[in-house]
Formats: structure tokens, sequence, C-alpha cells
């Protein structure tokens, strides 16, 4: 080894989740769908645990269940019967094919092979209602969760939406948001009088209400028949600053259909809940609602009364890329000062990104790390002297060991309840957060002084 070479370190705690998690979430948000990862048992259990316990709902996640001998003979066979036993079992109107690492390794043509399944077994599949097949590329080794949720959503865009004829509905693309967040946006976008497609829509599918009998698939989703119209639509609103340049099905629409595409950041806190609303106005011809006037109205009266316990605060925040944005805009403009913002994810946009949210407000740039896991976060961060972590349950290791508050948002969060229920976006996610830091921050220090003040 060259004495100039960096020793190898192996992933410790990381800072993000596998790729094909992400998509088994986005096909979750589509009505009727069943995901399907073709690749070994391990892999759906392992996915499945981290899913329900971040939203107390039951998943399922059908599996090929390759196992050694699979390695060697491929698992072609084995995903056929797999889609048969799917199609029997759930009668789905859409099961979404996500790859792994270990079919992606050994040149499974997943593609190749749905395709000689639709040609082999048409009975069957017109036995089942004749769902619909999407596959998927989505090795771990090549990208974090969020990238598997994107690639979903492209393929899904890419394999059902048709030319159609043009009509006055519109699409939202929000990216990975809460349940909450998607009922939110939705209110929203009905409140300005437009008719919208929400792809994915999980707020019923992973957020619903207790039911006297199991639902093999739960209601609720993207109907199947607006995502096929989404080519006709008017415009696209689609979410993330660090996706920009990157195939997405917003840039499908707009190549394939020359449906116009609005992007922005995810809008978490004042400015970039500004531009969402913005937008939708021009795309409406309505001025903003006056209950969302009010909204605004409120969180700017917050940020006045707030501002005496966060001005200065020192803050690391860490999760996926497009909320560690958001949240260091909306930590900007509050008067805390992110010291390093951290991500598993490495689109090499996270520092660009960062920096534009952070135009005009006279802030020191915080340290940006891509693609490192809590080992690195740690190393780094403890030179910074941070007073408040913000970001998933991962990171509570370092609160602890740093005796500092810890605001769990993003995904998963584990050890606190109600994580679906979580608001992050808009004037009122905003809000929600406000309090929420604040809260955290006080309650610490209540812990920590010796006298146990109660009015602070």
């Amino acid at each position: 080894m060259s004495p100039t070479s960096k020793n190898y370190i192996s992933t410790t705690n990381a800072c993000k989740l596998c790729k094909p998690l992400g998509a088994c979430i986005a096909f979750r948000g589509i009505e009727g769908a069943v995901p399907f990862l073709h690749g070994s048992q391990g892999c759906a259990t392992y996915m499945r645990r981290y899913i329900i316990s971040h939203f107390r709902e039951p998943m399922d996640i059908a599996s090929s269940s390759l196992g050694e001998k699979h390695a060697i003979y491929g698992g072609g066979a084995n995903l056929k019967l797999g889609l048969k036993n799917v199609m029997a079992k759930y009668h789905g109107r859409l099961i979404g094919v996500a790859t792994t690492c270990l079919t992606e390794t050994i040149g499974d043509d997943v593609p190749m092979i749905v395709k000689e399944f639709r040609r082999e077994f048409p009975d069957t599949i017109e036995e089942n209602g004749s769902p619909e097949l999407v596959t998927v590329s989505t090795p771990s080794y090549s990208g974090t969760h969020m990238e598997g949720f994107h690639a979903a959503i492209a393929a899904v865009v890419d394999q059902l939406a048709a030319a159609t004829e043009p009509h006055e509905g519109i699409n939202l693309l929000p990216g990975f948001v809460s349940p909450a967040d998607v009922r939110y946006l939705k209110e929203i976008l009905s409140d300005f009088g437009l008719s919208a497609t929400v792809l994915p829509d999980i707020s019923l599918t992973l957020d619903g209400p207790a039911l006297k009998e199991y639902e093999k698939i739960p209601c609720g989703g993207t109907p199947l028949e607006s995502i096929k119209a989404m080519a006709g639509s008017r415009a696209t609103i689609e979410f993330g600053r660090t996706i920009v340049g990157k195939p997405s099905a917003g840039r499908l629409l707009k190549s394939r259909f020359s449906v116009p595409l609005h992007s922005m950041g995810t809008p978490i806190g004042l400015r970039e809940s500004d531009r969402f609303f913005g937008t939708l106005e021009q795309i409406s011809g309505r001025e903003i609602p006056v209950k969302y006037s009010l909204e605004r109205g409120r969180l700017v009266d917050a940020y006045v009364d707030g501002h005496k316990y966060l001005f200065g605060r020192r803050a690391v925040v860490y999760g996926e890329e497009d909320l560690v944005v958001g949240l260091t805009a909306f930590l900007t403009e509050i008067g805390i000062r992110p010291v390093l913002c951290a991500s598993g994810g490495t689109s090499g946009r996270l520092g660009q990104a960062v920096n534009e949210v952070m135009e005009d407000l006279a802030a020191e740039p915080p340290v940006i790390l891509e693609g490192v896991d809590f080992h690195e976060i740690a190393e780094k961060a403890e030179s910074l002297n941070p007073k408040l972590l913000i970001g998933n349950s991962k990171g509570y290791h370092l609160a602890r060991k740093w005796g500092v508050p810890l605001v769990r948002v993003g995904f998963p969060v584990h050890d606190r309840f109600g994580a679906q229920r979580t608001l992050h976006t808009g004037y009122r996610g905003a809000q929600t957060l406000l309090d929420n830091i604040i809260n955290a921050i006080l309650e610490n220090e209540q812990q920590a002084s010796t006298v146990g003040y109660t009015y602070l």
C-alpha cells in the first residue's frame, strides 16, 4: 500500500439505509401495490422491521427467497414462482419488483425475466386481475434508501404514464415525507382549487385507522389511473434540491411529455414554504388562502417569541440529504447556527444546496460531510461543540454522550411514538418543528439545572 493511501475503515452505524428499502416505501404509496424484493428472505425481513417500527403499521414485503444455489444458477425461476404466488394470494393491482445486492451481483436481468413471465403465464396474469408489473434496479451498494425511493417513483412513471389528453390536474412529487406531511400538502392543494396526483401517497397506507379485519393491501395510495394520466397534467411540482441534474419522475414527464416542471426544495421553514406557496399561486391563478396567511403570520410571531432561546445555538443536522437541506434553511432563519450538515448520501449536491438555502442570511457556512457514517460524524462534531442534534433516532448515542438534546425528525425514528404524524412541511410543519426544538432545549436546561427552576 502506498504511504499516501488512506486506510479502509468499515462503516460504523451508517447514516443511511439500503436502496431497496426506499423502493418498498415508494411502492407502498400506490393504490393496490405489493412491494416485491428479488433477493434473499433476510432483505425483506430487515426492511419490514425498520418500516414497521417507524410507522407502527403492518408492512408486507414479498420476496423471491433466493438461497445459496441461486447465487450460482440464477434466480429467474424463483422470481416467476414468487410473482405467481403473490398474484394468487394478494390480488394486487401492481407488483413493484425491486432488485437487491445479490441479484444485481449475479447479473439477473429482471426486466427480461418479467417479460418472459408475461409471455409464459398469460392465463395466470389474467386470472388474477392483470396487475401491472414495475421493475426497478436498486442494489444497496449503488446508493441509499433515498435513491431507491426516487428510482422507484421514476420507474413507475416511466413504465405506466402514457400520452393522454391534456387536463387541468397537476402532479406533486413530494419525495420521502411523513404521512402527516402528505395529508397537509393535499389539503393545501385542495384549498388552492387544484386537482393533484400525489406520488407516492402514503397518507393512509402507512398511517391508517384501526380495522376489524386485517387488510393484506391497505386502502389508499395513488390511483393507477391517475399515474397513467400524469403525462397530460398542466404542471409538475417536484421537491428535492439534491436531485437536480439526476433522472427523476419530474424530468421524465418534462422530457417525454412536455409537462412543465417546477423543481424546488422540500418546503421546510418560512422561505422554502414561501417558494412553494408562490408556485401554487402562479399555477392556480389564485391568491394564497387566508388560513395559510394566518399560519404564516403566527409562525413569524413564534420566531420572534422563541428567538431568545435559539439565537447562536450550535447544531448538528444529519439524515437524508434533502431533509438536511430543508432543516438547514429552517434552522438558519430561526437563529440557530448549523455547524455540521451530514448525510450518508453521495449526490455531490449537498454542499451547494445548503449554500443556496443560506443565501442572504449572513450565516457562517457549516461543515459539509457526504457519504459518512456516525463514527465520522462524531469525530468531526466533537471539535465543533454542538449544543443540539437534529435527525433520526440513530444519533441518540451521540446526544446522550454529549448531554445535548436530540430533536427527532426524518426516518427512522424507533425510540419515540408518533413519527408518522410528525409535520415537517409548510408553515404548519415549521411551527411544529419550532415548538419541538425549543421545548427540547428547555427540558435539557431544566434537567441540567441544580435548582430545577420552572419558569423559563
